[in-house]
């Protein structure tokens, strides 16, 4: 087990640019998520982890050891690949135990190093079993047991869910999170799903066009996103975004925006007169009939646990999230309550956070 450490790595594919001087630090035994869309650069930064990249700018760390030149066979780290990348020909035993063969270790220990893995997976019924002859989960498991067998100081993950069903993703996860609290074995795992960021990392890097956003724990994230990007990126349904203005109203600043008039936070360093965007989470709006915020109810989805409504406000779309089944129809208006501490504000010129 060993920190991975990253300074100022770059990395450009041709005359296309896709990460610059990215630094930061994964602490021994976390397990940490690398987040954001399609084209972010979290992948490549994991292959240049794992060498199956060329780390051409700034350095990579693995337990203080550089990684530069360091062949990938020889990093100590083990790869769970999206497409599970098993041998078809192979059983499901001789998946697991192929590093193992390769690498020469004796016939018994490879056999008590699978038993233990199958066991830990609950593979042992499906040893005798070839890849076609299993689900998608159990597919994604036999990776994972590949990777055990050879108890790497790195655990690397590249979107190893996204190809599996909404249940036996929320099973997964579980598993995957399972595994590490009891091998503590320093994962980094690579995800565009935010529901598995907030669900499974001791911490998350936000990224986003080659650039880190944020870093920190799922609630600092959550709670206080650095910017519009971030708020927007994490949390289900999207925050909602008023743009509006800074007032003094003759005493402390309000925001006011869409027909509303809201508190700032105490000491906020907004200013009178400043243009800014405030963040409203749908799960922080209460919806009852004498909330003192009016709004024509577009939309209403129901999850059975919760209701999702589509509100216009002042002409202006945003969405609530209520617990239970609200009983309005479209076109209907409906009272909105908010909790000014629940609020985040940002500059609207450069849509960094203001606290």
């Amino acid at each position: 087990m060993a920190s991975v450490e990253y300074e100022n790595v770059g990395k450009s594919f041709g005359a296309v640019r896709v990460m610059a001087d990215i630094s930061f630090t994964i602490s021994d035994q976390k397990f940490v998520v690398l987040l954001g869309p399609s084209g972010c650069g979290k992948t490549t930064l994991l292959r240049m982890t794992a060498g199956l990249e060329t780390i051409v700018e700034g350095e990579i760390r693995i337990g203080g050891e550089r990684m530069n030149e360091v062949h990938p066979r020889n990093r100590d780290i083990a790869m769970v690949f999206q497409n599970y990348a098993l041998y078809p020909t192979l059983k499901v035993y001789d998946n697991i135990a192929f590093s193992l063969q390769v690498r020469g270790h004796s016939k018994d220990e490879i056999k008590q190093q699978v038993a233990w893995a199958a066991e830990l997976l609950n593979l042992t019924p499906y040893l005798g079993r070839y890849p076609k002859e299993l689900s998608g989960g159990q597919r994604q498991r036999v990776a994972m047991g590949r990777a055990l067998v050879r108890h790497p100081q790195v655990f690397l993950f590249d979107e190893p869910l996204s190809n599996l069903d909404a249940k036996l993703r929320g099973q997964m996860r579980y598993e995957i999170r399972r595994l590490h609290d009891r091998l503590q074995t320093t994962t980094i795992y690579v995800t565009h799903d935010q529901i598995e960021a907030m669900t499974m990392a001791d911490e998350i890097v936000v990224m986003r066009d080659g650039n880190i956003e944020q870093l920190g724990t799922p609630e600092e994230i959550y709670d206080r996103p650095a910017n519009c990007f971030v708020a927007d990126f994490i949390g289900s349904p999207s925050i909602n975004f008023l743009h509006g203005e800074v007032q003094g109203d003759g005493g402390a600043p309000v925001f006011r925006a869409a027909g509303m008039t809201l508190p700032l936070p105490q000491h906020s360093a907004a200013a009178p007169g400043q243009a800014v965007i405030c963040g409203v989470r749908p799960v922080d709006l209460s919806v009852s009939a004498d909330g003192p915020v009016k709004a024509e109810v577009i939309l209403v989805e129901s999850t059975g646990a919760e209701s999702h409504l589509l509100l216009s406000l002042d002409g202006h779309e945003i969405r609530a999230v209520s617990q239970g089944r609200v009983k309005a129809r479209p076109g209907e208006v409906c009272g909105l309550s908010i909790d000014p501490a629940t609020l985040h504000f940002f500059d609207a010129a450069s849509e960094r956070r203001i606290d």
